[in-house]
């Protein structure tokens, strides 16, 4: 396990909330950040802040150095092969409805299939449904298994040579399951598909080959990996993003702008139009240095760890149901349940009264709540910072709920 001493790069976690000490256990929703990051951010603003790629001048040459710094920095991160296949963007969400109006409008027509499955975020499901309803295409998805898992039988089974898409979550944010991108790429590649792979919840806590997984494309947010709000990263396969118009026009993504026709800039710059995220980007490439510093590997091991002592102690308290895997070792460190028929809600306010941030509602996967048979869940999401004793306080507010509503 993780030594406790990195909950000292915190500032945020040395304070009380209602009079007790703060345990944050929901970083799955978006993490804490290191004083490295926070140092970052204001490094750039005090001393380097100035537009990118535009100017001759000092602060403009070392802002671009710190930025196009950043994306170098995400490309060893993903083991891209090329800092051209790196684009940077607001986050997931932006990332992934880029794909669906860029790629999608034109390798999708009527009668084509998109599959994903019932344990998608809202993210990963939206575009998709949009550009089903344009083009006239078959939105397929892939159920569950008991346990929250997918069987790759499944998959085999959705995806068929009429498929143009399939798109899954790595990892999910209210299961933790972590599901095998691997063998579904293959599954989509032979049936002439691109795998379009939300990593959201994987980035932050697995070491991700984006040339292993074979993926087409990959995002992710920099704000749940330590990183500051409004960053995040599409990765797409050079050939593909070639091909591939933007889907927003104006300054820094042209070549030539004449009256009536325009030319666009090579990649990766023909998607970021306007002023870029500067200050973001450098965050998390600040993250990306405070991540690997840990190891990926340590950070995954650390969340199995902490994961199976919360299950295994949670799991005592009469009436409290956990979804997804029961093995620790095939879900992330993420662990949503309920409390009898105590409103998630209820059970996290009392928790809150302790001192201890969770997450309660349907985080943003009403279809897997429907799936599930509920409303709502309460969810904790382990991370770099989190310890045993943070298991330990959970495990009490959850006891002291139950006696609160019985």
């Amino acid at each position: 396990m993780l030594s406790k001493d990195i909950r000292k790069h915190f500032p945020i976690l040395d304070q009380e909330i209602n009079g007790h000490p703060l345990v944050y256990l929901d970083s799955a929703a978006t993490s804490q950040k290191p004083q490295q990051v926070i140092d970052a951010l204001n490094d750039y603003y005090k001393w380097d802040n100035a537009n990118v790629h535009r100017g001759v001048h000092t602060l403009g040459n070392r802002a671009t150095d710190h930025y196009e710094g950043a994306r170098e920095k995400v490309r060893k991160f993903i083991n891209a092969k090329s800092t051209q296949e790196i684009i940077f963007m607001r986050g997931t969400t932006t990332a992934l409805n880029m794909v669906a109006q860029s790629y999608g409008r034109a390798n999708v027509g009527e009668g084509d299939e998109i599959v994903i499955t019932h344990m998608e975020h809202h993210s990963n499901i939206i575009p998709w449904q949009q550009l089903a309803k344009e083009k006239g295409a078959v939105l397929k998805y892939v159920d569950l298994e008991e346990d929250g898992t997918i069987s790759l039988d499944k998959v085999r089974e959705a995806v068929t040579d009429r498929t143009k898409i399939v798109s899954i979550m790595y990892v999910s944010n209210v299961l933790g399951t972590m599901n095998p991108i691997k063998e579904i790429t293959e599954i989509a590649h032979a049936h002439g598909a691109v795998m379009v792979v939300d990593g959201a919840q994987a980035a932050p806590h697995l070491k991700l080959d984006v040339q292993e997984l074979n993926c087409d494309f990959l995002a992710f947010s920099g704000h749940k990996m330590c990183g500051p709000t409004g960053i995040g990263v599409l990765y797409g396969k050079k050939e593909l993003l070639n091909k591939m118009e933007p889907v927003e026009f104006g300054g820094e993504m042209i070549d030539f702008v004449g009256l009536y026709e325009s030319t666009w800039k090579e990649l990766p710059w023909k998607f970021e139009g306007g002023t870029p995220i500067i200050a973001g980007a450098i965050g998390l490439g600040a993250a990306i240095d405070f991540l690997e510093e840990i190891g990926l590997d340590q950070i995954e091991r650390h969340e199995h760890e902490l994961a199976a002592i919360a299950m295994e102690k949670m799991s005592a308290i009469e009436g409290l149901t956990i979804y997804g895997p029961k093995d620790p070792g095939a879900r992330a460190g993420i662990v949503t349940f309920n409390l009898g028929n105590v409103h998630p809600h209820d059970v996290a306010t009392v928790l809150d009264m302790n001192g201890i941030a969770v997450r309660a509602g349907h985080h943003c996967a009403q279809p897997l709540m429907k799936r599930l048979e509920c409303s709502a869940t309460a969810r904790a999401s382990f991370y770099v910072y989190n310890t045993e004793e943070d298991v330990d306080r959970l495990v009490e507010g959850l006891r002291i709920a139950k006696e609160y509503f019985e």
